[in-house]
């Protein structure tokens, strides 16, 4: 379980560094179907630690590469990490396989969106006026929300957020959604383990994968940035597959039980 849970991490934080998201979207079903934790509320508590942890770290790196914009970045985690409290407190209610359907429906969706999306013009960046702010706290608590309820970071829900939200440029809206994905992570991490819902030594394996997954992840990051549209459809068709498995598996469970 060592290798499989380290080696996950170094998938998922590279992931987080390469595009600021899919970390969790990621993490969960690895966690359920490759690492094998067994109960789904624990995989989600569990990835929840771990992307937090990675996110963080991998904020740094964008930092020093001065790819955070600050501001934005500090109102929407604010306001997101009031969505993510009362996100993760309903998604804890709710049967961990039927959330997990769900779960597979919302990347299906997300993953068709970011198709669409693909090809069209960004806007210019607004400057961070008093609308440009409250658009970006509604966005942002929307977006925690949502990443509380299934237990996500969010990050492939807030990157495109925060560019509708401010028309940032994408190297920016990748570097400035770790650290509401750091926040939303550690928000619905602190829920589930007041509920004895982690596994606290997969998730330390896991962080240490990420941890190194996240440097080569930022890197890249870097010297891709003007190629982004090509990474996004890759990631968006990486989502929609395993969006299809988790459907899939999620389903034969609900019909099992």
């Amino acid at each position: 379980m060592i290798i499989e849970a380290v080696g996950s991490g170094t998938l998922v934080g590279f992931t987080l560094g390469l595009i600021g998201g899919g970390g969790s979207i990621l993490a969960t079903p690895l966690l359920l179907y490759f690492v094998g934790v067994k109960d789904p509320h624990t995989a989600i508590g569990t990835s929840a630690v771990a992307v937090a942890i990675n996110a963080y770290a991998n904020l740094a790196s964008h930092a020093v590469k001065g790819n955070v914009r600050w501001k934005c970045a500090a109102l929407f985690a604010g306001a997101g990490l009031v969505g993510s409290l009362a996100g993760s407190t309903l998604g804890k209610s709710i049967d961990g396989h039927k959330l997990l359907f769900l779960f597979g429906l919302l990347m299906m969706v997300v993953a068709a969106l970011m198709f669409r999306m693909k090809g069209q013009a960004p806007d210019a960046e607004r400057k961070p006026d008093g609308p440009t702010c409250l658009r970006t706290s509604a966005y942002g608590f929307l977006t925690g929300g949502a990443a509380g309820f299934f237990g996500i970071g969010g990050g492939f829900l807030i990157v495109p957020a925060l560019i509708a939200a401010t028309g940032m440029p994408m190297i920016n809206a990748i570097g400035s959604s770790l650290l509401a994905v750091g926040t939303f992570g550690a928000a619905t991490a602190a829920n589930y383990a007041l509920s004895g819902l982690v596994d606290w030594p997969v998730a330390l394996e896991f962080v240490g994968g990420g941890v190194i997954g996240g440097l080569f992840g930022m890197r890249l990051a870097t010297r891709l940035s003007g190629q982004k549209q090509v990474l996004s459809r890759l990631f968006a068709a990486l989502v929609m597959m395993v969006a299809f498995y988790v459907l899939y598996r999620s389903e034969i469970e609900i019909i099992r039980q």
